[in-house]
């Protein structure tokens, strides 16, 4: 199965997904320094990191549907439309925080709203899990190439967007 959505022949949905889960894993850390006693500036730091998440979250969700439309309906497919939702329950959970603190002064996070946000983090988890088992499933016919074969194979077409082949 390949993906609709390339760079260089890989596909890009697994590239995205990467920042919205790092951007979120930095926002509770930044929160949480700011409960333990940080600077306050650190909340209003984690808040605005969250809201980048769920900006790079939204542009991967549309990556992933793209890629869904071509999931034969197999257990492939219910693997993908699991990892998606799991996605979309990690940033809906973490829009309820940003949501609750865009209200305030400082944008800084109360400890319940930690943990509603580390309760998010656990519930990514198992999203990458998913993803892991979809990235087995894709391009699974394709052979890596060497260092020095890379090299010979850029062109100037290194985005695509292409039908998949059956």
């Amino acid at each position: 199965m390949q993906s609709r959505l390339r760079v260089q022949g890989h596909p890009i949905q697994p590239m995205l997904v990467t920042f919205p889960y790092g951007l979120f894993v930095c926002a509770v850390i930044f929160d949480l320094a700011d409960v333990v006693g940080g600077p306050a500036f650190l909340g209003e730091v984690g808040y605005w990191t969250a809201v980048a998440a769920l900006v790079a979250a939204a542009l991967t969700a549309i990556a992933g549907m793209v890629d869904l439309w071509d999931v034969p309906p197999d257990r492939t497919r219910r693997t993908a439309i699991s990892f998606n939702v799991v996605n979309a329950a990690m940033a809906g959970l973490f829009l309820l925080s940003c949501l609750v603190r865009a209200e305030a002064t400082n944008r800084g996070v109360s400890p319940a709203l930690l943990v509603v946000e580390v309760l998010a983090l656990a519930v990514g988890g198992v999203g990458v899990h998913l993803g892991a088992r979809l990235m087995r499933h894709f391009d699974a016919s394709r052979s890596e190439v060497t260092s020095v074969e890379i090299v010979r194979g850029v062109d100037a077409r290194t985005v695509e967007l292409v039908r998949p082949r059956p």
